[in-house]
């Protein structure tokens, strides 16, 4: 048997093991993704009687890609700001 055990750190609230049998590392990943599951303190893999500490790996999963700012629309930027421009202008 397979399953995941989350433990989520509410602060002064206390804490709570989030234990679903049938929750997979997807469902995971993607309950971090969403945000559904915040303040995440590990995550372990339980695998028949073994532990395995998968925090860095889902979190790492579940991040967000980072988005350059070379590849923005700078002709947009551009055009946004001439028009800005237009709108001051003394007529």
């Amino acid at each position: 048997m397979q399953y995941f055990v989350v433990m989520i750190d509410y602060g002064r609230r206390g804490r709570e093991a989030v234990v679903d049998p049938e929750m997979t590392r997807r469902d995971v990943v993607a309950r971090i993704a969403s945000g559904e599951y915040s303040n995440v303190s590990f995550i372990h893999e339980i695998v028949d009687r073994s532990v395995a500490d998968v925090t860095a790996d889902i979190m790492s999963e579940a991040a967000l890609p980072e988005i350059d700012g070379r590849d923005a629309d700078l002709q947009a930027a551009r055009l946004d700001h001439l028009h800005d421009l237009r709108k001051h202008e003394q007529v």
